[in-house]
């Protein structure tokens, strides 16, 4: 059912002007118009923002199955030097294709995107490729395809734009798809096609046939080239040599910014005009074309800026854009509408038609009157309408039902709009993307956003697989270049050269070279990877550097063993009352927890999975919980905690949330709030924030009982405070808290179960998760449609300041100013408004009074101002998802934790997030300081947190485990070595033996099996990803592993070659016999040995049975070899031999 009809537009009245339409009565009608108009409807908005709105509103009211498409802004600037994220790419390359073919459906964009030029028409569809199983098609013809449509060579597929060709398998990722995909080949038939996962790298589904976009809107192929170098010399003046854009082009490479040398590719470009049928009708945004106006003033002023630029010459605004009259021009050749939310005087005329909606009156639920709902009651008995509440999610439409039930106002919740206009209830609640409230009096109807109700804003996101392992962040090789100091546990400290194949007594062998003191090399062969890991202590020019064969190596780790035991027995105490104390036994298998769980909106991820069943494995435990849950902000840490939290309480058991700051707090108790309104859980806030009066109750409501969740800061555990019966204590933002408090937490842990969460562990945190005195769960996965982001260090530059900022002001966004100086936080905010006059910008600082600050930063997140300038208060702030530029002035100043979580702030959303750090002159900066610097911006992935925390391991050395003092040993030795002996030290002590301080580390058993073992070049070309495979085959820890590495590999590069193979049955081998004390293993043709150590876990008397039975083929050589004669042609027979010998020694049990 349409509400609003849409008066349309036809040759004889080519123009409709549709006045009086509020809120999402555009949606509305917009959606009427795409039904009654036989062909493509193309909706043009003023900007961004309003263009998601609509595209999203209008989908929602259509109930048909009509496509819709966008056609999204680069988010850049005119001339800029960034290029748009390969999924602006993709959703624009998609629309470009789709176009041509569409003969009904909308099309949703911002009026600046319809002014610029785009690629032919033919180019889409030219570059475009279709395959299909049973297709010959030549290797070397479809890389040269890729190639040519822009696609980018790489040794392992993760993101759109990129392929790989291994052997007989083609992995790529196109453009228009969420998946990438796998192709494989029978000689040139393509053989299967299927999706995989770009984390994991493993097939997901078999297809039949797909298509391929190409990667960018322009060609990349040698051709194309050559053409851009002639056109670039016709149109550009001045010497093309010196010209940045000209050279990385001619040498094949396309530099951010590329795409405003669009025209240079074509011979001639085309609009989005020419890519639309006849019969396409516009509808117009009031002010869109105004927008069209300043955006060409704009366009002028920013190429006379920039035009002088020798390095990077630019084009004529004309050539990459059409004016804003060329774009009325054309807009006047098809029929067309012109919206607006005032009412139209004159509408005699029929052209002209206003319609009834209008907008409502303050109805927003105030939970300081004594009638939250008096205002909303007093509008819906006044009106006598048919309401419609809009949430956001699922989530919130429970939130919502159980507020407005509260009130006594009871909603039916449909599931979709087409279910509420069958329907005859008076009061409705569904999930929308409805923006802004309408009112439709004579239709008697009210939709009712929730923003009008409560005021703020939620957004939904699924999230993406991806799991990390914490020891093998600090163990793996995966950051290693040349140069970098690795540890072998034998030899000391080292520099890592390379991968290097050497031929041992005519076996082919793979050995990473380590370069030690005085250019000594040691070789080490794949297989022994596990003794070697990455050196974590120090950086790389303070690193120690060993000399081989010296004794000192040895000294060095017999002092660092002796510090270890010590530092155990202490960490042992502190721990063993914990241990030896009775931790609560929660019940977690109460059937109200699921229910709880299955209101969660998200999709969990895999590690957030993870890390709650570890929780709720702990609190099922005897033992008292003491984890810490690591992840980045934003990636579901406090969801973890709410779970542990609703446990508790439904247990009877108090919980005790602390946070380092009252802003925190503050979101913390609406978060709990929302995520408990369904269950009858008693949360109460203790912050600055609440009264006095409020303070003494929720302290009465603590000692008595009533209170079941109190969230606050470290005044939580301030001696006035009693608690009846406190179960759960949960840290958040642990990186904040001092000393001092840490020691009160500390005596606190024998009292109740701890849950820390921490977006970048400090190192001492760290340094107790990885020796497994505490327990440590990471959550690395970021939320789907989340783009890492961008930073640079640079000095204080007006100009890109005021770039930067209108830039995200430009695609609709906030900026967060940093400024750590009360005193001249007001001087810094006005420079910046005379340098951005029209910019809204207000300052924040923990000085002001509460209301105030508190005020300020509902503003911001509101969206009622566009730039915060503010102190350090905004780290563990409020979370703003429009907030996607953060400039930090004197970023020097910061530590690597406090950088990382400000950075954190932004990218909250699927735009992609700027990070700019203004620094100094680097000679004015102290050495940490630019390798902080340095770390942070290296560091641009999601879900680093935790790997920052190693990098701050190196810069500030990893600490005393229990003291403040900084641990030379870790500097001697290294970080992951010293753990080990720690852990060695730790579990000695645990069984009650003296820890064994000169005993050897055990490096696992040596097989040699007389034929070459190892990833051939040709089979995983990559020299980086063949050293973290032998790293991953070599630490296998069981035969599971081993076969599902193996899995992978086939999966990933093609069958296995024979000496691929024979790598795992090697290791295989290691794996069946590693616990029998055997040294070494070697096998060949005419026989082998066997050789034990002192202590080999062997039966004695079967050994001497099988040399008295089989005289002829086995004898000892002294006693710890074995040797047998015997004739083994193949690798197999020789593995099935040594199986046989094995199982006949072995004790049963250790078998």
């Amino acid at each position: 059912m349409n509400y609003l009809k849409a008066s349309l537009p036809n040759d004889k009245q080519p123009i409709k002007h549709w006045g009086q339409l509020y809120g999402c009565a555009r949606g509305l009608i917009i959606n009427d118009a795409v039904n009654q108009h036989d062909g493509l409807v193309v909706v043009l908005t003023a900007d961004s923002l309003s263009s998601i709105i609509t595209y999203n509103e209008t989908k929602f009211f259509n109930q048909d199955k009509t496509e819709f498409l966008s056609f999204p802004e680069w988010e850049t600037l005119p001339y800029d030097i960034f290029s748009p994220h390969e999924d602006i790419v993709s959703d624009r390359i998609t629309t470009l294709h789709r176009l041509p073919q569409l003969t009904h459906g909308v099309l949703v964009l911002p009026v600046t995107t319809c002014m610029q030029r785009v690629a032919p028409k033919n180019f889409i569809t030219e570059i475009s490729l279709h395959i299909k199983i049973g297709d010959v098609i030549e290797l070397d013809h479809l890389r040269t395809s890729l190639a040519a449509a822009g696609y980018h060579h790489v040794s392992q597929v993760v993101t759109r734009g990129e392929f790989t060709v291994r052997g007989s398998i083609v992995d790529f990722f196109p453009m228009g798809s969420n998946h990438p995909y796998r192709l494989e080949f029978f000689d040139n038939e393509v053989e299967t096609i299927r999706t995989f996962d770009p984390e994991k790298q493993t097939s997901l589904v078999k297809l039949t046939e797909i298509s391929l976009l190409p990667a960018h809107e322009f060609p990349s192929d040698e051709q194309a080239i050559k053409e851009f170098r002639r056109r670039y010399r016709e149109k550009i003046e001045g010497d093309p040599n010196k010209s940045i854009i000209y050279k990385e082009v001619s040498n094949g490479n396309f530099p951010p910014g590329i795409e405003y040398y669009l025209p240079l590719f074509f011979d001639k470009t085309y609009t989005l005009f020419d890519y639309l049928p006849k019969n396409t009708l516009f509808i117009l945004h009031e002010n869109a074309l105004d927008v069209a106006d300043e955006f060409e003033s704009e366009l002028y002023s920013r190429y006379e800026q920039r035009r002088h630029d020798i390095e990077r010459p630019i084009l004529k605004p004309k050539e990459i854009y059409i004016s804003a009259d060329e774009t009325r021009e054309n807009i006047e050749q098809f029929l067309r509408v012109q919206l607006n939310s005032n009412k139209y005087q004159n509408t005699q005329d029929d052209i002209f038609t206003n319609y009834p909606s209008s907008t409502l009156p303050a109805i927003n639920i105030d939970s300081r009157l004594e009638d939250p709902a008096m205002q909303l009651r007093q509008f819906m008995q006044s009106k006598n309408r048919t309401i419609v509440f809009a949430a956001e999610s699922l989530g919130r439409r429970e939130y919502v039902n159980e507020t407005l039930r509260s009130l006594n106002i009871k909603p039916s919740i449909q599931e979709n709009w087409h279910a509420f206009t069958q329907s005859n209830d008076a009061i409705n609640l569904l999930v929308a993307p409805i923006d802004d409230s309408v009112d439709l009096p004579e239709h008697g109807i009210t939709i009712i956003a929730e923003r009008q109700l409560f005021g703020n804003r939620v957004r939904q996101a699924n999230k993406r697989k991806r799991t990390r392992d914490a020891d093998a962040i600090v163990r793996n090789l995966n950051d290693l270049t040349e140069g970098s100091p690795v540890v072998h546990e034998d030899h000391g400290v080292g520099r890592y050269i390379g991968l290097q194949s050497l031929n041992i007594q005519g076996l082919e062998t793979e050995f990473l070279t380590l370069e030690y003191m005085g250019g000594d090399k040691l070789y080490v062969p794949v297989a022994n990877l596990h003794l070697v890991s990455r050196y974590t202590g120090a950086d790389n020019e303070s690193a120690p550097w060993h000399k081989l064969g010296s004794d000192l190596w040895s000294r060095v780790k017999q002092k660092a063993a002796e510090k270890a035991r010590d530092v155990a027995a202490e960490l042992l105490d502190v721990y063993a009352r914990r241990e030896a104390r009775q931790g609560i036994h929660y019940d977690i298998t109460i059937h109200d927890y699921v229910t709880f769980a299955a209101s969660f909106p998200f999709e969990e991820t895999p590690d957030q999975q993870t890390a709650i069943e570890s929780v709720l494995a702990d609190m099922d435990s005897k033992r008292p919980m003491d984890r810490v849950v690591c992840g980045d902000v934003g990636f579901g840490k406090t969801e973890v905690a709410m779970r542990a939290a609703f446990i508790a309480v439904s247990n009877g058991k108090q919980v005790a949330v602390l946070v380092p700051t009252t802003l925190l707090a503050q979101q913390h108790y609406q978060t709990f709030l929302d995520r408990f309104a369904e269950w009858p859980v008693n949360i109460e806030s203790l912050s600055r924030f609440s009264s006095a009066k409020k303070q003494k109750e929720t302290i009465a409501s603590l000692k008595d009982g009533k209170l079941d969740i109190v969230i606050g800061t470290h005044k939580l555990f301030s001696a006035d405070i009693k608690y009846k019966n406190l179960g759960l204590i949960i840290i958040d933002e642990e990186q904040r808290f001092g000393v001092r408090h840490k020691e009160k937490l500390k005596a606190l842990r024998a009292e109740a179960d701890i849950l820390t969460l921490t977006a970048t562990p400090i190192p001492r945190t760290l340094n107790m998760s990885l020796s497994g005195l505490r327990d440590l769960s990471i959550i690395a996965t970021p939320p789907n449609h989340r783009h890492a982001i961008k930073t640079f260090v640079s000095e204080w530059n007006d100009a890109n300041i005021k770039e930067a900022c209108t830039r995200e002001i430009k695609r609709g966004g906030q900026i967060y100013f940093l400024h750590n100086e009360v005193k001249t936080i007001e001087k810094v905010t006005k420079e910046l408004q005379e340098l951005l006059p029209n910019a809204s910008i207000r300052f924040a600082h923990g000085q002001m009074s509460e209301r105030e600050l508190e005020q300020v930063m509902l503003d911001f997140y509101h969206t009622r101002f566009s730039i915060l300038v503010a102190t350090t208060i905004i780290e563990s702030g409020l979370d703003v998802p429009s907030a996607n530029t953060i400039i930090i002035n004197r970023a020097d100043k910061l530590g690597l934790s406090q950088l990382h979580q400000l950075r954190g702030r932004v990218g909250r959303s699927h735009h992609r997030a700027y990070a700019y750090l203004i620094t100094p002159h680097r000679k004015a900066m102290t050495a940490d300081a630019i390798k902080r610097l340095d770390a942070i911006e290296s560091l641009e992935e999601l879900g680093v947190g935790f790997t920052l925390a190693t990098h701050d391991l190196e810069i500030r050395g990893a600490g005393e485990l229990l003291g403040e003092d900084q641990s030379g040993q870790i500097h001697e030795i290294g970080y992951a070595m010293y753990n080990e002996l720690l852990s060695r030290a730790v579990s000695a002590l645990k069984s009650g033996d003296l820890p064994q301080l000169d005993r050897p580390l055990d490096h696992g058993l040596e097989v040699d099996l007389g034929e070459p073992a190892l990833l051939p070049e040709d089979y995983v070309p990559d020299v980086h990803m063949r050293l973290v495979l032998y790293k991953r085959i070599a630490s296998a820890a069981d035969e599971n592993e081993l076969k599902e590495l193996q899995t992978e590999l086939i999966d990933r590069f093609g069958l296995l070659p024979p000496s691929a193979k024979n790598l795992f049955i090697t290791t295989e081998l290691k794996l069946f016999a590693g616990s029998l004390g055997i040294n070494k293993i070697e096998a060949h043709e005419d026989g082998g040995r066997i050789i034990f150590n002192k202590n080999p876990r062997i039966d004695i008397d079967q050994l001497l049975l099988l040399l008295q039975r089989q005289s002829s083929v086995f004898k000892m050589s002294g006693s710890e070899k074995l040797l047998f004669t015997v004739n083994l042609t193949t690798i197999e027979n020789r593995v099935e031999y040594i199986h046989n010998i094995i199982n006949t020694i072995a004790f049963k049990e250790a078998a």
